[in-house]
């Protein structure tokens, strides 16, 4: 015990606190402390009893020089996109006629070759060409594009998707705009015997 006049806990009341205080539970868990002996509040609480614990990571473990998996098909190439929008777009000519110029049955009045052109020489001599052939009174003219280098035909296309056949991707565009939209019935990417995907149908539409 300590002596009468001395100040603190004597060797014996040190030993007897520490054994009372390792028999003790605290009540609350100690926060944990920084370096200074200052409460971290970055620190992650404990999960309490009836709270869900975030979901772990589906992502599996990646080794250096690991092949990532590969995508069980190919992305869309900007042509089959413009391939996929000319072809599946409401029909607004007669179906009697749709179903000859499908079928390469129908010979174009009329034609342009814009391959090889950079789109500033393309666009006026397009609009030229189609609006000429409105007033000539022609019903289906010929625009030929070609497919550019990238298409999915292309025996020389990379494996890397790189956006060519401008001029293939811009002309719908065009025609369906003004001043052309106007006169424009339907476009249609072309039969075969005509240009396949390298060129377009055009119905213009009827002359008031």
């Amino acid at each position: 015990m300590r002596k009468p006049g001395k100040k603190g806990l004597s060797t014996e009341d040190r030993d007897l606190w520490s054994r009372v205080a390792r028999t003790a539970r605290p009540l609350h868990k100690k926060k944990p402390v920084d370096s200074d002996g200052v409460h971290d509040p970055l620190s992650p609480k404990p999960i309490q009893k009836g709270t869900v614990e975030p979901e772990k990571s589906k992502l599996k473990g990646f080794r250096i020089g690991e092949r990532a998996p590969v995508a069980s098909s190919h992305p869309h190439m900007p042509g089959d996109e413009v391939s996929h929008r000319v072809a599946h777009a409401p029909v607004r000519m007669d179906h009697g006629t749709y179903r000859k110029m499908q079928r390469g049955k129908l010979k174009p009045a009329a034609r342009i070759d814009l391959h090889g052109m950079t789109l500033a020489q393309a666009h006026p001599a397009l609009v030229h060409f189609i609006i000429d052939s409105f007033d000539a009174g022609h019903r289906l003219v010929l625009v030929i594009t070609g497919k550019g280098r990238g298409h999915p035909d292309d025996p020389n296309d990379g494996p890397i998707p790189i956006r060519r056949g401008v001029l293939r991707q811009q002309v719908p565009g065009w025609l369906h705009a003004p001043p052309l939209g106007a006169i424009v019935l339907d476009v249609r990417e072309a039969h075969q015997r005509h240009g396949g995907g390298g060129a377009y149908y055009v119905y213009l539409k009827r002359r008031g």
